[in-house]
């Protein structure tokens, strides 16, 4: 029955993290960064960055050349972290190209006040640099040179979820019932990857806006800035502070989000009404008396 859950077999994650069971190998991908990051004044060069990642290091210049100088006409978004641009690459060279042709990605800066800074965009890169499923974004590279702090990634033809369930985007249109199950399904699946055994990631931001589409509206989770390891050994202990948004932390708020299309916490919905996995629950007690 759960066999459509079950990890991707072509997968690829750090080699130390691949012996199935073992304790000294579990998932210990941010170990070393977290470890610095502790830190009063942590360091910010490179030697942060995991020597292992499948990354590139690109250049300032060469990013500002593949997104048009961070010319306003190419910016497709903004969160968090600082603008998304849009821009081109060769998909074999990763030179920057003209607008238009080959490999088209998405680049998000860090903005100098932004509320989320340098860890966050640090645990990004060592998860996404060591992590492969066709379920999670892709991460392609980065670049750090003085105070820039860049991301460079697949680009995501259909935005996220959250535009497509609220129509926060001119180009959205109704979800049909079956693309909102696969949608269901590739989550699930990309999370279930993150919780085998040999890696016990905990994600940690589990929310609409940070599920992607490509053009075929298959989903892939992104987003790692707020992602660590789980219990390591014979440790049990998770955490239970709550990190993240607001009102997202358990998947049934985003299973019940992509059913009904509304958002899983919104205070100017009628009283009883704001948390919507919390009203349902109760509406679906009443009647089962």
């Amino acid at each position: 029955m759960w066999n459509g859950l079950q990890p991707y077999t072509n997968v690829r994650v750090k080699e130390t993290v691949r012996k199935k069971g073992s304790k000294e190998t579990k998932s210990k991908l941010t170990k070393l960064a977290a470890t610095r990051i502790k830190a009063e004044h942590p360091p910010c060069d490179e030697g942060e960055i995991l020597l292992s990642t499948n990354l590139k290091n690109f250049s300032f210049i060469e990013l500002r050349i593949a997104i048009r100088n961070f010319r306003p006409d190419s910016v497709v978004g903004e969160d968090g972290f600082g603008y998304v641009f849009k821009g081109w690459m060769d998909e074999h060279t990763l030179e920057p190209t003209k607008p238009n042709t080959k490999l088209v990605i998405t680049v998000k800066r860090l903005n100098q006040g932004s509320t989320q800074g340098h860890s966050e965009w640090l645990t990004e890169i060592n998860y996404l640099g060591q992590l492969d499923h066709p379920n999670l974004v892709k991460l392609i590279g980065y670049s750090l040179e003085d105070d820039h702090r860049i991301l460079v990634y697949e680009f995501f033809t259909k935005g996220n979820l959250d535009n497509h369930l609220f129509g926060r985007a001119s180009y959205v249109r109704p979800l049909s019932w079956n693309i909102r199950m696969n949608i269901t399904l590739d989550v699930a699946k990309g999370l279930v990857f993150l919780h085998i055994d040999q890696l016990d990631v905990i994600y940690r931001d589990f929310k609409t806006s940070n599920i992607l589409h490509d053009s075929s509206y298959h989903a892939k989770l992104s987003d790692f800035g707020l992602a660590k390891d789980g219990p390591v050994g014979d440790k049990s202990h998770v955490p239970t502070r709550i990190m993240g948004t607001f009102g997202y932390a358990a998947t049934a708020l985003i299973s019940t989000e992509i059913i009904v299309g509304k958002c899983a916490l919104d205070k100017n919905r009628p009283t009883g009404e704001h948390n919507l996995v919390d009203f349902h629950y109760s509406s679906a007690k009443e009647k089962s008396h």
